[in-house]
C-alpha cells in the first residue's frame, strides 16, 4: 500500500456513501477509532480488517485501489501496470484491476517469510486455484495442512475456511487466479487466501 493514500481514498468512499464514522465502524464491527486512525493514515490496515470496512460499504478491494473503472479492454499488461492490492506485508498484485465486467481474478502473489493472510481463516464465494512459483507456502483448507513448493499446486472451494502461511526462510512466489473474482470485486466476499 506504500505510495497510495489508503485513508484519504477510505474517508472519500465513506464520505460518497453518506456515512460517519461511527456508522461506517458499527457497520463494519470495528472500533470508531480504527476508522479514524485509517482515514488519517496513522495506521496500516491489513488485508482482513481493510476488507470487513470495505464489505460494509460495500465497495471491492481492487475498486478501492484502482479507483474508478475504465472501458478500456486491455490485452496486454506490463509489470507496473498491475495493481497491489496487498496489505504493505503481502503483495498482491492484480491483472486487469479496472477492467469492466471481469469474470475471474488473476493475482501474482508474494508473501515475505512469517508472513501470513491472517489469524481468522478466510471463506468467500467461488473457487480458487494457484502454483507455487518459489519458495514454499504451508496451506490449511478446512482440516487439511499441507506444504507446498515451486511447482506444486491447489484447487479448492473457496467457501472451506483456509489460510496461507510462509513458514520457509525466503520469500515465496505464487501465481493464482479465482472465479468469480468475489475477492476483487465482489460485495459478499470476505477475504481471499
Amino acid at each position: 500500500m506504500s505510495g497510495f493514500d489508503v485513508g484519504g481514498r477510505l474517508k472519500t468512499l465513506r464520505i460518497r456513501h453518506d456515512l460517519s464514522q461511527r456508522e461506517l465502524a458499527k457497520r463494519a464491527n470495528v472500533t470508531n477509532s480504527t476508522i479514524s486512525l485509517i482515514e488519517q493514515n496513522s495506521v496500516s490496515p491489513s488485508v482482513s480488517s481493510l476488507k470487513k470496512i470495505l464489505d460494509a460499504l460495500p465497495v471491492s478491494i481492487s475498486e478501492f485501489f484502482a479507483g474508478e473503472p475504465t472501458h478500456e479492454t486491455k490485452v496486454f499488461y506490463r509489470a507496473d501496470e498491475l495493481t497491489d492490492i496487498g496489505d504493505g506485508q503481502l503483495s498482491w498484485r492484480l491483472i486487469g484491476a479496472r477492467r469492466p465486467d471481469r469474470s475471474m481474478s488473476i493475482l501474482h502473489e508474494r508473501y515475505p517469510p512469517g508472513s501470513d493472510t491472517g489469524e481468522t481463516m478466510l471463506e468467500h464465494e467461488g473457487e480458487e486455484g494457484g502454483v507455487i512459483v518459489t519458495g514454499v507456502i504451508e496451506l490449511t483448507v478446512g482440516d487439511e495442512v499441507q506444504q507446498l513448493g515451486a511447482g506444486d499446486a491447489y484447487y479448492f472451494d473457496s467457501r472451506i475456511p483456509h489460510r496461507f502461511r510462509n513458514v520457509g526462510d525466503r520469500e515465496c512466489v505464487i501465481v493464482s487466479a479465482n472465479t468469480p473474482p468475489s475477492f476483487s470485486d465482489g460485495g459478499s466476499a470476505k477475504h481471499h487466501g
